[in-house]
């Protein structure tokens, strides 16, 4: 017996002893918002079918994938990403694949999120590389008010407690359900706005990790809907308080070594990190388009904050786009902290290792490290020292992305044209609205 039919034994044996009546097929669309269909499983070996010959269904109800007079796309399992789901009814309950999405003659979808990441993920192995994603992503829980308003649903602050912290048993609950889904979690707390969460969960190669955002976004929102509140992952919902981010912390292995630690450095720090640095920050405004991806992230990335404003890197400098956390060793990592949770995470994640690599190629200088509060200078002073602001728009990221070929190239002309088209509709869909902003500040004009 194989190894894969093996594993496929393992699982069915699961479905049985789970009770599973429902296989649900899951993939992301071009924006990371999970989709499924779910398939009914008369008995347990049904699904030894399904695995290996996967299901058809209609690539142009789906954002970014096919037009309607080619619309028949087919759905694959990974059979590395079987899990049940803990929010569905215990009884009867309902396993999950997270599916790869080919064309029917076999060949792969080009617009496949999870390809793009794969693609990039080939090209590290090539060169003898495993790389690593722990992300830090943030989340308002939310409430409806006596006018049906969404607020927040509490009043605390960073790392507050009880009473002021109404969340420490919805955390408990999300950190105990995400467990069901074998996540690692490592650290959970109340953030810096009212209402506002942080779970952290282990570091792992970026093709699980990617997996697991995903995941943990729609664990977390079933999760709390249950216990009858709501919550958002949008970048800024409420004005005057910060925003969710989604911080990115990279770093590339060898051979079970840490390329980027180098212990006879001051800073820790290899030549190899500096070069992955360089080519982050020279692709810093395209990256923006696809880790910061929606009109309201813009919203967050301003200063006063916490958010990154300025393209720059820094040790321990949480007021740089780049930072470099206190660990050293294995833990030594190169922070993103521009990318927001509404980024797809299998975008996200193949962006910023194939700009890095672009570095390492092309022994891009990243410069000496920022060591000054960058909130406390003008752009203009900024500039004067040689450090330029990020994208102040959506607008200007997509900009900024039509011009970078090493980005581009990471996502594919396929996603990357789906990508361009929707992302300049989303603009233009939002500038021509009127505010109430607006009709205060302009009325009387």
């Amino acid at each position: 017996m194989s190894e894969r039919d093996d594993k496929i034994d393992q699982i069915i044996k699961q479905i049985d002893e789970y009770g599973s009546k429902f296989l649900r097929l899951q993939f992301s669309d071009i924006h990371g918002i999970p989709k499924s269909m779910a398939v009914s499983l008369k008995k347990p070996d049904d699904a030894e079918d399904i695995i290996n010959d996967g299901l058809l269904f209609d690539g142009s109800s789906v954002p970014g994938f096919v037009d309607i007079n080619d619309s028949d796309l087919a759905l694959k399992p990974d059979i590395n990403t079987f899990s049940t789901l803990p929010w569905r009814p215990e009884d009867k309950g309902t396993g999950r694949f997270i599916c790869d999405i080919y064309n029917t003659d076999g060949s792969n979808f080009e617009g496949d999120p999870r390809g793009v990441l794969k693609k990039s993920l080939k090209k590290a192995d090539e060169r003898g590389y495993q790389f690593n994603m722990g992300p830090e992503p943030e989340f308002f829980i939310i409430e409806r008010d006596e006018n049906g308003e969404f607020k927040p649903s509490d009043d605390a602050f960073y790392f507050d407690v009880e009473p002021l912290d109404k969340g420490t048993d919805l955390r408990r609950e999300i950190v105990l359900g995400l467990e069901k889904l074998d996540f690692h979690i490592e650290l959970s707390h109340h953030e810096a706005a009212p209402g506002q969460h942080e779970i952290d969960f282990r570091f792992a190669d970026a093709m699980k990790t990617a997996d697991a955002v995903i995941t943990f976004k729609q664990a977390i929102k079933a999760l709390v809907s249950n216990l009858g509140y709501d919550v958002t992952f949008m970048p800024k919902p409420f004005f005057g308080v910060n925003g969710s981010g989604m911080h990115c912390n990279q770093s590339l292995f060898k051979d079970g070594k840490n390329i980027f630690y180098d212990p006879n450095t001051e800073t820790g720090l290899s030549q190899e990190a500096l070069y992955f640095i360089g080519g982050l920050l020279k692709h810093a405004k395209a990256l923006s388009a696809i880790l910061s991806p929606t009109v309201n992230s813009y919203k967050r990335l301003v200063p006063g904050y916490e958010a990154p404003c300025y393209i720059a890197y820094g040790l321990r400098n949480r007021s740089t786009l780049l930072r470099i956390p206190a660990s050293r060793g294995l833990g030594t990592r190169i922070e993103c902290r521009s990318p927001d949770p509404s980024c797809n995470p299998y975008l996200a994640f193949a962006v910023l290792l194939e700009a890095g690599l672009d570095g390492m190629d092309n022994k891009i200088d990243p410069g000496e490290p920022t060591e000054f509060n960058a909130f406390e200078f003008t752009p203009e002073e900024l500039l004067e020292k040689g450090i330029d602001t990020l994208p102040t728009s959506l607008w200007e990221a997509y900009h900024s992305l039509e011009k970078d070929e090493v980005v581009i190239n990471a996502l594919g002309d396929y996603v990357y044209n789906q990508f361009y088209n929707i992302k300049r509709q989303e603009w233009d869909d939002y500038r021509v609205q009127v505010f109430d902003y607006e009709r205060d500040r302009y009325l009387n004009v």
